[in-house]
């Protein structure tokens, strides 16, 4: 277990989905296929990430004051996740996702943000706690403003800022250089910087780009081929282990909460990033979100040999 706080500040939803054997096209019904509920939200889901491989975590969001919300409370609790700073809002309903899955465990995602829509900055408390070494983990499902108060304030601070911007928009250009580390998938590393990533070579001119930008590290995840991870001593594509997916639905929040743990414990960028690849490539042979996040024996136990 680290001691080094991670404060992790975002969504919280409730997941509801469906697999089937394809996705509908606009105007289709599918019919059959599983439904099931799941505990989901991209804050949430990194949240629990950490906690399963050893984090100490401290998670900040707002839900409703319904059945959804009182479980998510109930849910981190039982994950040893600090929750006094996730508070109920009682005029808005919790968040909802709605999924489908299609039998090579791609998916599309529908999001009724709720609760997370009123997360304010007066309602970061938290980092008015935190101490030097604290890192900061963010995403995108909840307000801009409250995204970027807390990224300045981290800043101020002295604290590591990790962000993961999905899903993906554009970001105030003086936020960048405020930033530890980003994470974008391809798509969002397109968005952000005009640059479509199809390789390695064009996910470093576009992780340059970004550090141009004034980002310190940036790691561009890229599915089954690996991260891209550009530093000041490092610039490679990493590969993550090969396995057969089932739901990819979260994991790039596993990748994030698992980079968050390695880096609290003060490993390397580059061992921390392999250390991601290996729990985000076990979370996808799983279905659900939290449901699907690996514990620290899971990722330990992966050898060498798992990797391509």
């Amino acid at each position: 277990m680290t001691h080094t706080e991670i404060l992790v500040v975002g969504s919280s939803n409730t997941d509801m989905v469906i697999k089937s054997d394809k996705l509908p096209l606009p105007g289709e019904t599918v019919l059959g296929g599983t439904f099931f509920m799941n505990p989901g939200g991209k804050g949430a889901n990194q949240a629990v990430a950490a906690a399963r491989l050893g984090g100490k975590v401290t998670f900040v969001a707002k839900v409703g004051s319904d059945i959804f919300g009182q479980q998510a409370l109930q849910q981190f609790g039982q994950e040893g996740i600090n929750t006094a700073y996730v508070t109920v809002d009682a005029e808005h309903p919790s968040g909802v996702a709605l999924i489908n899955i299609n039998q090579n465990g791609e998916n599309c995602i529908a999001v009724a943000p709720g609760a997370n829509g009123q997360l304010k900055p007066r309602d970061v408390a938290a980092l008015e706690a935190a101490d030097t070494n604290t890192i900061v983990l963010l995403q995108l499902e909840i307000p801009l403003a409250t995204v970027e108060y807390v990224i300045r304030q981290s800043y101020e601070k002295g604290l590591r800022v990790i962000l993961n911007p999905a899903p993906a928009q554009t970001l105030p250009p003086d936020l960048f250089p405020l930033l530890y580390l980003i994470t974008p998938n391809e798509t969002e590393a397109e968005i952000l910087t005009g640059i479509r990533v199809t390789d390695t070579d064009t996910a470093r001119i576009a992780a340059a780009k970004l550090q141009a930008l004034g980002v310190a590290n940036v790691i561009i995840t890229m599915g089954a081929r690996g991260a891209f991870l550009q530093g000041d001593s490092v610039s490679e594509l990493i590969p993550v282990p090969v396995v057969t997916a089932t739901d990819t639905t979260a994991a790039g929040d596993c990748f994030n909460g698992a980079l968050a743990v390695a880096l609290a414990e003060n490993q390397p960028l580059r061992a921390a990033v392999t250390f991601a690849g290996k729990g985000a490539a076990i979370s996808v042979t799983r279905l659900g979100a939290q449901a699907a996040m690996p514990y620290r024996k899971e990722v330990d136990a992966m050898a060498a040999q798992d990797f391509t």
